[in-house]
């Protein structure tokens, strides 16, 4: 089921938003959606080529299995 979120922007922005959208042939909220659908999957998430060299990487997969089980014991510290 799809959501409705109210968003304030400047004149700036959303000029510059909506320009963008023009430009694409999108309406606005479109627009909107999938510039954040794809950043979100350019920088938060591995692409499959990455994902592959991750999980072959046997010393790394050891280095965040003792991550892992030192977070859950709550050992270490938070680094910011």
């Amino acid at each position: 089921m799809s959501k409705t979120v109210t968003l304030r922007l400047s004149d700036d922005d959303y000029n510059k938003i909506s320009s963008a959208a023009k430009h694409e042939r999108r309406p606005i909220s479109n627009f909107i959606t999938h510039m954040i659908t794809r950043e979100l999957l350019e920088s938060y998430y591995a692409d499959p080529i990455e994902m592959a060299q991750i999980k072959s990487d046997e010393r790394l997969q050891q280095k965040l299995k003792a991550g892992h089980s030192d977070a859950k014991k709550m050992k270490g510290r938070l680094v910011g």
